[in-house]
């Protein structure tokens, strides 16, 4: 395959970018501080990494105005570099669907409405009543259900499941095997055993909204199962019924979110993580990795549960001082009734 060569120049200006150095320099992709070479753009943005800047190879590297004073190479200086990275990666994406056609081996109900420059993979199935807007890609054996919707430039990856009754947003990535619209976990005691309630609201999924691989958002139980404009889910999370997901928000793989609750705006979610049903956490709010929310969070902040590691030993004589914890505090409080009559 032929690389797609670039000036500095070009570059620079697509990121807004300050250019030090020789314009006229092309580059032909990316790479990192110690492996780019002459015709490759590198970046620095985390200080551990400084220590490569004086030896790299790389044709030009993006650099914050602090570290580009005393670098001497060619360097495109931005006040973001992992931003201006990340921009840049899209122009070297090998992935990028330059064509879009529909398979003669998709299966498209006549009561699906398709958009211009919609690609549809083979083996996909849409359902009646399905809408498809301009530029969407559908990948190879994903199944579109009933009277849901798929936004603009959205790209769903091959093996999706969406159900019915679903809406998508515009400018989405729902990564494969994926599930959005599944039952909620809703079921009623009786005497003969769990009688099942039907799931009888959807999911609707924002703008420019990224979906991991294997993550499942189920429907609502009788309203909508939101996730707000901007949130990224990572892979492998589990979104419970009627559960709100606020904008912009990051939530990392195998975490899992019980019903009914609302995650606010800008909050970041660490791996692992659970948050147990009908609870509030409002915007702005840190939770680290392996976190477990059993109360609302009504401030922004950092957020931690549970002990970091340690060797085994240790951690078996700090159980043992747990489950201690009682006695002990018992013994406490009669030590303190014991000060205050003598103090008397």
């Amino acid at each position: 395959m032929n690389k797609v060569t670039f000036t500095l120049a070009y570059l620079a200006e697509l990121v807004s970018a300050e250019l030090k150095g020789d314009e006229s320099a092309e580059i032909d992709g990316l790479s990192t501080l110690q492996a780019a070479s002459a015709r490759e753009l590198t970046f620095l943005a985390n200080p551990a990494y400084e220590k490569y800047l004086s030896g790299t190879s790389a044709g030009a590297v993006i650099l914050s105005p602090a570290s580009a004073e005393a670098y001497a190479g060619n360097c495109l200086i931005h006040k973001n570099p992992y931003l201006a990275y990340a921009q840049l990666t899209h122009l070297w994406d090998s992935n990028n669907v330059d064509t879009f056609e529909i398979s003669p081996d998709a299966s498209i109900d006549s009561a699906a409405q398709i958009g211009e420059d919609v690609s549809i993979g083979a083996g996909v199935r849409i359902a009646a009543g399905v809408q498809i807007a301009a530029g969407a890609i559908i990948g190879e054996n994903s199944v579109i259900g009933r009277d849901s919707v798929i936004g603009a430039n959205t790209r769903v990856y091959p093996g999706v499941f969406i159900y019915h009754g679903v809406s998508v947003g515009s400018d989405c990535v729902i990564q494969s095997g994926a599930v959005l619209g599944s039952d909620g976990f809703g079921f009623a005691p009786s005497e003969q055993g769990w009688q099942k309630i039907a799931q009888l609201g959807g999911v609707i999924i924002g703008d420019r909204v990224e979906i991991g691989a294997n993550t499942t958002i189920d429907r609502g139980a009788l309203e909508n199962t939101v996730i707000e404009d901007g949130v990224i889910l990572d892979n492998q999370i589990q979104i419970a019924h009627n559960v709100v997901v606020g904008k912009n928000t990051a939530i990392a793989a195998c975490s899992a979110i019980a019903g009914s609750t609302t995650v606010g705006a800008n909050c970041v979610i660490g791996g692992a993580s659970g948050i147990a049903g009908h609870l509030k956490v409002a915007d702005g709010v840190h939770i680290t990795a392996m976190t477990m929310v059993i109360k609302s969070l009504d401030k922004p902040g950092v957020y931690s549960s549970g002990t970091g590691v340690q060797p085994n030993s240790d951690w078996k004589k700090s159980i043992a001082r747990l489950r201690r914890l009682d006695s002990m505090a018992e013994r406490l409080k009669k030590l303190e009734k014991q000060l205050n009559s003598n103090e008397r």
